[in-house]
């Protein structure tokens, strides 16, 4: 039993850990094959050169078990019922099931018995021979009108415009004229409230234009903490050349 190594659809391994996930209730009885438990437990035995006898009976009772625990999975509401009949009634109950049972394999026996007999029977899928054959009829054509659909074919499509997806730069030299009037009426503004409501390349560019500003001399940037507002101010021309003269 130890040695019993499965490979089933929903589960792989032992089947030492199949008997656990199923008591532990991590694997419903109703998912496993347990034809396939038996072939396994057969394939083991054909590989050895005795049988046995306590390792099958072994088997026998679990596998009895197992076929129980799924019979009762598929019919909850039948085992129910049947575990509240009375044992004489349990009794009647299981009779009334082999009887129809019985009647089942008698039934199964005789389609075999026909299959076997009329096996060199065919039959038509078609209709009768002398059934009166639907006379088919085309809908009036108009040539013209064919024509039209055609030349509306081979007619080349318009070309897709890409025009509205071109990136469009503004001239940096507007932001410099529009910075440098600003300072002109005020000593101090606010980078973001400038550039609000700008696409963000023109942010970009604007921004490129305060770099070229302060690179010129012209204006300080000051920023109180990252993220923080940039503040744009006229710059001190003798503070420059001060600190120019020092990196010299």
């Amino acid at each position: 039993m130890r040695e019993l190594a499965l490979d089933l659809d929903a589960f792989e391994g032992p089947f030492d850990l199949l008997l656990t996930l199923l008591l532990s209730e991590d694997l419903e009885p109703r998912d496993v094959d347990l034809a396939g438990v038996v072939l396994a437990f057969l394939e083991v035995l054909a590989e050895r050169d005795e049988v046995d006898l306590d390792a099958c009976g072994e088997f026998l009772v679990l596998i009895s078990a197992l076929l129980e625990l799924k019979a009762r999975a598929l019919f909850p509401d039948e085992a129910a019922e049947l575990d509240a009949l009375e044992p004489e009634e349990a009794a009647e109950e299981l009779a009334r099931r082999l009887a129809e049972y019985r009647r089942m394999k008698e039934a199964a026996a005789w389609l075999a018995e026909r299959l076997v007999s009329e096996r060199d029977r065919f039959f038509r899928l078609g209709p009768a021979p002398l059934a009166p054959q639907p006379e088919r009829r085309l809908a009036p054509q108009d040539p013209e009108a064919l024509g039209a659909a055609l030349r509306l074919l081979a007619t080349p499509p318009p070309s897709v415009s890409l025009n509205h997806m071109a990136l469009r730069f503004p001239p940096v030299a507007q932001f410099l004229e529009r910075f440098r009037a600003l300072l002109s009426r005020r000593r101090r503004f606010d980078f973001d409230s400038e550039v609000h409501g700008l696409s963000r390349v023109e942010q970009a560019v604007a921004f490129l234009a305060l770099l070229e500003l302060r690179k010129a001399g012209e204006v300080a940037i000051s920023q109180a903490a990252p993220f923080a507002p940039i503040r744009i101010t006229k710059a001190d021309v003798e503070r420059i050349d001060t600190w120019t003269r020092r990196s010299a």
